[in-house]
């Protein structure tokens, strides 16, 4: 199974919809969550209980009165996914597996689903979709081949509004031409593979920081809540996804070809939130997009048919020459391994990812 996302071209009139549908949902959401809570004195009463309750009372109560008369306008199967949402939120709270469900915001961000209740419905190939109970809709970017799917999540980044769903289907595994390749990747060049080829990315939030400051300083001296303020924090909301944008399309685009270039994939398994505990790397490191690398390129490799080998964290890629074995201390600020035995020089990056390239898990850490 896998998920495509595409970008919506809407109308003022469509945009508008949408935003009636995801507030529609954050409603209904909100007066679930406030239920259970209010709820929670009566221990007779689970989760699933008063959330089924909240539905009958939706459906045969609150939309019938006439200051709730709009959501009859409004797809029913948005506040039903809404419910089921909230519904996953508690069981995952109750699993351990996170924190207690927290109300919907407009800040949070814009979203919704919908789906067909009569079955997986197949979308054709071209330029338009047609989601179900809400219509047909211009793509930025066509379909380009037909799809069966059966649920729609729609949501809104930065001015933009998306569609994805999910397709039950498998890629066919590709042929890469090339065997393997080790891979470092670090903070002056974001991967450095072991066939000398460098990729450096982009680095939005460094180049968008001072615009970013200066709206945020400009909201935080304006009247909390008034239209001024909501204006700055929308386009600072647009900076936001134009930076999650680039470095999407750089991470994206790299991992595609690595896992259609490569057979066998290694690189180091990196500690990103140890990492980030450096006060002095943590801006550039979550710039770069680490943890998003190494989840793209796993799934990736599943999805073309190429291995990924996550190398020992603690293995000593760049201390160690790749051409005799022996190892050195090397602060950040040196960029070139000099071999005091050998006396082979290497660029300090390539002689690491040659080095994760013929790891072992033998090798162990050190």
């Amino acid at each position: 199974m896998w998920a495509i996302k595409r970008a919506l071209k809407l109308n003022n009139n469509e945009a508008t919809l949408m935003a009636k549908h995801a507030g529609f949902r954050r409603l209904v959401f909100n007066f679930g969550l406030s239920l259970r809570t209010q709820m929670y004195s009566e221990g007779k009463f689970t989760d699933s209980k008063v959330l089924n309750e909240a539905k009958k009372v939706l459906t045969n109560y609150v939309k019938k009165q006439p200051e709730f008369s709009w959501m009859n306008q409004l797809s029913s199967r948005v506040y039903q996914n809404a419910l089921i949402d909230l519904k996953d939120a508690f069981s995952r709270y109750r699993s351990g597996k996170a924190g207690h469900p927290r109300f919907a915001s407009r800040r949070d961000g814009q979203s919704f689903t919908v789906d067909s209740s009569n079955g997986k419905v197949l979308l054709a190939a071209g330029n338009t979709i047609k989601i179900p109970t809400l219509g047909t809709f211009r793509l930025c970017e066509p379909l380009e081949c037909g799809f069966v799917s059966q649920t729609f999540t729609i949501s809104k980044e930065g001015s933009r509004w998306f569609v994805s769903f999910c397709v039950d289907a498998e890629r066919l595994p590709v042929r890469q031409p090339e065997s393997s390749v080790g891979i470092d990747v670090g903070i002056k060049s974001f991967a450095t593979l072991s066939n000398q080829q460098v990729f450096d990315a982009p680095k939005p939030l460094k180049q968008a920081k001072t615009k970013l400051a200066t709206l945020q300083r400009k909201a935080s001296k304006q009247v909390k809540g008034c239209q001024n303020q909501r204006k700055t924090y929308n386009k600072i909301g647009r900076i936001h996804a134009r930076i999650a944008c680039i470095r999407s399309d750089f991470l994206h685009k790299l991992t595609t070809y690595l896992a259609k270039s490569f057979k066998l994939i290694k690189i180091e398994d990196l500690n990103v939130k140890g990492i980030m505990a450096n006060h002095k790397l943590a801006g550039a490191i979550s710039d770069l997009g680490f943890y998003e690398f190494k989840r793209q390129l796993y799934y990736k490799c599943k999805m073309y048919g190429a291995t990924l080998v996550l190398v020992d964290q603690w293995f000593p890629s760049s201390k160690t020459c790749s051409n005799c074995g022996t190892k050195k201390d090397m602060p950040l600020s040196i960029r070139t391994f000099d071999c005091p035995v050998c006396g082979i020089s290497f660029d300090r990056d390539w002689n690491a990812s040659l080095n994760i390239l013929n790891w072992e898990p033998s090798a162990g850490g050190g």
